[in-house]
This record gives structure tokens, C-alpha cells and sequence, in this order.
């Protein structure tokens, strides 16, 4: 699992990424927005953990402009602004949760585990329907005890559909999401992988809606 880790001190980030790593994650570090900014649209990552006063441009606004360009990453704030207003500003900027500094870092793991546990970020077996579930680690849909692979990008597309279930997702959120700016797919790639999960899990699943994107239907 692939943690970008946004805090400008110093001797906390240090602190952060050793402990995280201690727990099996991969962390890359940035210090400041703009990097923050830069690193995000170069790899993809499974959760943000992101200070609020940075330089450059604030967590928030970092995070913001992550939401209005489609970017669905969870993530959690970790700061010393502890006003309701703060928290307000925090959630509205599209945070999945807020951790107030100081915090013991035991409580940090805990809010990553509860996200993880609600988006099925480290679970490998997924279960879509009764008799069909989704292998996210191996890759393979077992369909009725027919195990079938899925190519990488099909099975980072079923993910993200399975994960965000029962919401519509357009094409550039897909794009957002699983591809870098280097090489962002056209409409027509998007729907042959649609087409392919569809032949394997059932037509009923994924449900195209309109001039929007698609729908996964969580039975």
C-alpha cells in the first residue's frame, strides 16, 4: 500500500514515514504543496496523509484541487488547527478523516485501518455478489468457481468501480484515478475494458449511464 506523506516538519515527517514503514507501507515524503502537487500526478497512491499549514499551498487547498480534478484518493489531515471550523474546512475540502496534533501514532494507525476496512484497501478478496468475488491482489474475478484474469488496467478499473459502488464515475475520474498525464486513455480504450469485465462478471454489474460514465450495481 503507497502512502504520500505531506508534512513540512521535519522531524514529524521522519518520525511518520518510519513508523508507517514499520507497518509494511511504502511512503514517499514531500514537504510543501507544489511538491505535493507535482509527485501526485507522476504515481498512483492508496491513501494521502497531509498537513494543513504547508508551504506553497495549504493542505487544503491541496486536497481541493485533488476533488475538483476527480482524484478520489482517500485521505486524512493530521494538524494543530482544532476549531470546528478547521474540521469543517477539512471535510468540505473532500478529507475521509481529521487528526488533531499531538497525536500518539498508534491513533493513526487505527484511522488508517478504519479506511482500509471501508474501502477495501488491503483486502484482497472482494466479494461483489453471492457466488462471484474479485481477487485484487492476484487479479482474477471468481465467477461461479471460474477463476478468470484480468489484465493489470481491467482489474484497477473493477477495483475502483467496486469501491466506490452504487456512485456514477465519469470517464475522467477513471482516467484520474488510474492513469498517469503520460498516458491518459482515449474513450473508446475505456469502454473495450468495460466490455471485457462485463463478458466475464455479467452486464448487469456495470451500468453505463448516459453522457455520465458508469455505475457499478453492488447486489
Amino acid at each position: 500500500m503507497k502512502i504520500l506523506l505531506l508534512e513540512d516538519d521535519l522531524i514529524l515527517n521522519e518520525i511518520i514515514e518510519e513508523f508507517l514503514n514499520g507497518l509494511g507501507y511504502e511512503v514517499t515524503c514531500v514537504f510543501d504543496g507544489m511538491n505535493a502537487s507535482e509527485v501526485i500526478y507522476e504515481n498512483h497512491f492508496d491513501l494521502l496523509i497531509l498537513d494543513v499549514n504547508v508551504p506553497n499551498m495549504t493542505g487544503f487547498e491541496f486536497l481541493k484541487s485533488l476533488r475538483e480534478n476527480n482524484i478520489t484518493t482517500p485521505a486524512i489531515f493530521i494538524t494543530s488547527l482544532n476549531s470546528v471550523e478547521d474540521i469543517e474546512e477539512g471535510f468540505n475540502s473532500g478529507a475521509d478523516d481529521y487528526l488533531k496534533k499531538p497525536f500518539e501514532l498508534k491513533e493513526l494507525e487505527l484511522r488508517i485501518n478504519n479506511i482500509k476496512r471501508l474501502l477495501h484497501l488491503d483486502s484482497d478478496e472482494i466479494e461483489i455478489a453471492e457466488n462471484i468475488s474479485f481477487n485484487s491482489k492476484l487479479n482474477y474475478v471468481n465467477n461461479n468457481s471460474i477463476k478468470t484474469k484480468l489484465p493489470l488496467k481491467e482489474a484497477q478499473i473493477l477495483k475502483y468501480l467496486v469501491n466506490n459502488a452504487n456512485r456514477c464515475i465519469s470517464q475522467d475520474e477513471l482516467s484520474s484515478n488510474i492513469w498517469t498525464y503520460e498516458g491518459l486513455p482515449t474513450s473508446s480504450t475505456i469502454r473495450t475494458y468495460i466490455k471485457n469485465i462485463r463478458k466475464i462478471l455479467g452486464e448487469e454489474y456495470i451500468e453505463t449511464i448516459k453522457g455520465v460514465g458508469y455505475r457499478f450495481n453492488k447486489k
